[in-house]
């Protein structure tokens, strides 16, 4: 018997192993040693790995014993480029806790063939192999000897859990020591489980992340409500569902943590949201090929305007203002002297250099020109290069005024990471954020671990994009995420928005879906990946959803302008229509330069009463005398009190 069932397993090995494939062998002691050497000394192998468990010891010594022997198979399929991996045993339990030791211990991959040698009843097969992950999922087929000598007939099982049939377990071939092995019809030894899903239902986790992922109800003709999916992953996910031939089922979570753990536990392939690969996530689970090099940036608000008295200054430099200053003091004496060089035969006919010095400023400012023209060619020749000079600086100065007026220059605003963590004061993230804090507070940059200390974990993304248009905090999460939560929430009727996204990104992410550890479909995932995001349908796919949010958020916002008359009207005189209306940030310079010339002239008025009141003696007699006549009653009222 054991010469029948060391041909039967080396018939099955040699029909589908390739050479140089590492050879790993496992058995309870069921099996004699001249059983394992026959088998182990077949030329196609690369390399052999014996591990016998003996029966009758403890079953915690058993497990333990199991999970050290799977952990040294693990590494010699590591370090091979195939591997075969035979367990010989009669006894469910074991092969029950090898599947259990398989699994955690990360032996298989899809790759792995795994041929299970046993010697069950057909009852025992059937629910030993729907019953764990390892004999229904991963590449794993049953050898079981089914007839006692002299008619002895093994017969190879798998279990496919998607085929036209649905889940079910099939006979693939049979071995006999006349006939050897015979495949059946249709069949192979190690088929592949996952071409085709056959329009099963695949259960999968998901939590709302637009434009990833959105969620709409809505009610069917029934009158129940029904959720509505949309966005690019599900895009995604419908047409790999498509390609696959399933139906993907969504399971409810109330948070991403129980999203993926649900993938951890194998109750659902996958989570079809991008999660960025970081090394403590790899620990916990999978991930698809990677598709999205997640751009992790910040959003703060817009900087306004700030009302600045220095509107006046801004046309043209310092330089240039101080030339024109000192041509302003120069230009009236220069003047004085040539006219009074010239002219020195009519004294009357000379202007005082106050009037100078008012019609040269004049002249400047484009008011006013000389009153008089001098006779003197010198003096016409001054006044023509002055009136030159102040033509081409007015000019200049008035179109750069109205230019910055109009168009004004914005304050500074944080575009990389320095800037953000020198001027903001918190920076929000969700409470699932805590790996992100957690990997910048690990980081070496002292950049990263200030905003480590800077970001609070607690809001939702809302909450924390609406506390930045009202505090001076930031929102720390993918780029694309926030483009989309700005466009939808934060854009105007005119199509403006109220945040920005920083120019400077944190770090790129390289990201893809959640999976199990070595899930057994992940081949066929990828390739549909490749296919979609070569094709450029990804990228179109997130531009479309952002174009739509945003002139969806326009559209809502004209709607609620077009119900609400008088805040229109507010909103079309603080914007000017079409034109740009100037505000009192804009035009607080010439305002001051008014309130100071006033209170300048104030202050000179009154100077010049006193000054009169307080001058020659016959002029306070005759004060003196008027107050008199009014404390008198000479004088009505008015007058009293005038005095």
């Amino acid at each position: 018997m054991e010469d029948e069932t060391s041909g039967a397993v080396s018939a099955v090995l040699e029909a589908t192993s390739q050479p140089f494939c590492s050879f790993v062998l496992l058995t309870d002691g069921t099996t004699s040693a001249s059983t394992i050497l026959k088998v182990r000394y077949s030329p196609v192998w690369g390399m052999t790995v014996e591990a016998m468990i003996f029966d009758g010891q403890d079953a915690n010594v058993t497990l333990a014993m199991l999970s050290h022997l799977v952990s040294q198979a693990r590494q010699v399929r590591l370090r091979s480029p195939c591997a075969t991996v035979v367990v010989v045993s009669h006894d469910p339990a074991f092969l029950a806790d090898f599947a259990e030791s398989s699994l955690k211990g990360r032996l298989l991959v899809w790759a792995t063939r795994l041929l299970v040698v046993t010697r069950l009843t057909l009852p025992q097969l059937h629910a030993l192999l729907p019953a764990h992950w390892t004999f229904s999922m991963m590449n794993t087929i049953f050898l079981n000897l089914e007839e006692t000598s002299p008619n002895t007939r093994y017969s190879v099982y798998t279990y496919l859990p998607y085929s036209p049939e649905g889940a079910q377990v099939v006979k693939a071939a049979i071995w006999s020591p006349v006939r050897g092995i015979a495949l059946l019809t249709g069949t192979s030894l190690f088929p592949d489980k996952f071409q085709s899903f056959h329009g099963a239902t695949v259960n999968v986790t998901t939590q709302p992340w637009p434009p990833y992922w959105v969620e709409e109800e809505e009610e069917a003709p029934d009158g129940t409500t029904v959720k509505k999916y949309s966005g690019s992953d599900y895009l995604i996910l419908k047409t790999i569902s498509e390609a696959l031939n399933f139906t993907p089922s969504v399971i409810p979570t109330s948070s991403w943590g129980e999203a993926v753990r649900r993938v951890e536990e194998r109750v659902a392939f996958m989570t079809t949201v991008y999660h960025v690969a970081l090394t403590e996530r790899w620990q916990q689970y999978g991930f698809t090929y990677i598709y999205e090099f997640n751009q992790a940036s910040f959003s703060l608000a817009k900087p306004g305007l700030k009302p600045r008295w220095q509107s006046l200054y801004y046309p043209l430099t310092g330089q240039v203002w101080a030339g024109v200053l000192v041509g302003l003091l120069v230009m009236p004496i220069v003047f004085s002297k040539i006219s009074s060089a010239g002219e020195t035969q009519d004294t009357d006919s000379r202007l005082p250099t106050g009037t100078v010095t008012l019609e040269v400023m004049g002249i400047l400012v484009g008011q006013n020109l000389p009153l008089s023209l001098p006779n003197t060619s010198s003096s016409r020749l001054l006044v023509a290069a002055w009136l030159v000079f102040a033509f081409i600086i007015g000019t200049v100065y008035r179109g750069n005024l109205t230019a910055h007026l109009t168009l004004p220059k914005y304050p500074p605003r944080p575009e990389t990471i320095e800037e953000l963590v020198n001027v903001i004061d918190r920076v929000t993230m969700p409470p699932y954020a805590i790996v992100w804090r957690n990997y910048f507070a690990t980081s070496e940059s002292k950049v990263y671990q200030r905003l480590a200390q800077l970001t609070s974990l607690g809001p939702s993304f809302m909450e924390g994009l609406q506390m930045a248009t009202e505090q001076n905090t930031a929102t720390l999460t993918g780029r694309r995420y926030l483009a989309n939560m700005i466009a939808e929430h934060f854009t105007e009727a005119d199509g403006s928005t109220q945040l920005y996204l920083g120019r400077e990104s944190i770090f790129p992410g390289p990201s893809g879906w959640p999976i199990p550890h070595d899930a057994p479909y992940q081949p066929q995932l990828d390739r549909c990946l490749m296919a979609i995001i070569e094709s450029g349908l990804y990228e179109k796919w997130n531009e479309d959803i952002l174009r739509q949010n945003r002139r969806r958020s326009q559209r809502r916002k004209r709607k609620e302008l077009s119900q609400q008359p008088e805040r229109r009207r507010v909103d079309e005189v603080e914007s000017g229509g079409s034109i740009t209306a100037l505000t009192l940030t804009h035009m607080q310079g010439p305002l001051l330069l008014l309130l100071l010339g006033l209170a300048l002239t104030g202050i000179i008025f009154t100077g010049e009463l006193l000054l009169q009141v307080a001058g020659s003696p016959q002029e306070q007699k005759t004060v003196a005398r008027a107050v008199t006549k009014a404390q008198g009653g000479t004088l009505p009222a008015f007058g009293r009190q005038v005095l």
